[in-house]
């Protein structure tokens, strides 16, 4: 595991048990075949570290407590990005 990747990500998201949860949701998405959303730094690299390496550049939030968007607004939404609502 790269360490520097977890010291990193412990500090943006300020929690442990979240960020273990984050790392074991992300993760099986990448073992079931989704894309990363970063290059990994090498062809065998881990997806534990590939999942830190998301969170560590920002390509990866969580957002506790927070309902999904009304999508029958007639309004565009535009999204930063991909949120993992636990």
């Amino acid at each position: 595991m790269n360490f520097e990747y977890l010291t990193k990500a412990e500090e943006k998201i300020g929690s442990i048990p979240t960020l273990v949860n984050l790392v074991s949701y992300r993760t099986r998405q990448l073992n079931r075949g989704e894309r990363p959303m970063v290059k990994p730094d090498h062809p065998e690299q881990d997806n534990h570290d590939i999942v830190l390496k998301e969170i560590v550049e920002g390509k990866l939030t969580v957002e506790m407590g927070v309902t999904p968007p009304d999508t029958s607004s007639s309004f565009d939404t535009f999204d930063d990005g991909p949120d993992i609502i636990l």
